[in-house]
């Protein structure tokens, strides 16, 4: 069961991986904001609809729990990309998030020596993408000037800077995890992943 490919959440998240080329285009082609916070919008909902329904239907596999942080990782790369070239967000965040990311994946091949191919997703990674994925729309939102522009930035800010903390200590975490790992765990062939 856990082979599965066609489920209803994988093909949820695969239009939702669809969903990031289109938004760089929106933002950095036409600049047409709105189109682009609605594409982020429906990732949002996306996002929270394929889990949902993995736990619903029981349609849990393999790839779903690959897919669902691929995705999430692509969104906030890709945004963050897109906000940086517009002069949204200064190069100290477009590089902070990435830099995270770069970290951990350098940590794979270690959790491959013991058979492992992915760490779970805790709380604390969860709450940290929450926070990026509502951030950054509000400072898409909170381009231009009044009332509404104005709390977008704060309430943006405020929802980055949590964020941005969080992602940093869900992997610091997962890098102890990984750590504690390689330290009580014996060394396996290759070909015997878990995932």
């Amino acid at each position: 069961m856990r082979s599965r490919v066609w489920t209803v959440p994988n093909i949820i998240s695969m239009v939702r991986l669809a969903g990031v080329p289109l938004f760089l285009w929106l933002v950095l082609g036409p600049e047409e904001d709105a189109w682009a916070l609605v594409v982020l919008m429906v990732a949002g909902v996306t996002d929270w609809l394929d889990g949902w329904l993995a736990r619903r239907l029981d349609q849990f596999s393999a790839l779903g729990e690959v897919l669902d942080p691929v995705a999430d990782r692509l969104y906030i790369l890709a945004v963050v990309i897109g906000l940086y070239l517009r002069d949204i967000i200064p190069w100290w965040v477009a590089l902070a998030l990435p830099l995270r990311d770069l970290l951990l994946w350098g940590l794979v091949p270690f959790l491959r020596t013991r058979g492992f191919s992915a760490l779970p997703v805790h709380f604390l990674g969860k709450a940290a993408t929450f926070n990026l994925l509502y951030a950054f729309p509000l400072l898409l939102l909170g381009e231009g000037s009044g009332v509404v522009p104005t709390l977008a930035r704060v309430f943006g800010w405020a929802f980055a800077w949590w964020g941005i903390g969080l992602y940093w200590w869900a992997g610091v975490l997962y890098a102890w995890q990984v750590v504690t790992l390689l330290r009580v765990t014996e060394r396996r062939p290759r070909g015997h992943e878990h995932a």
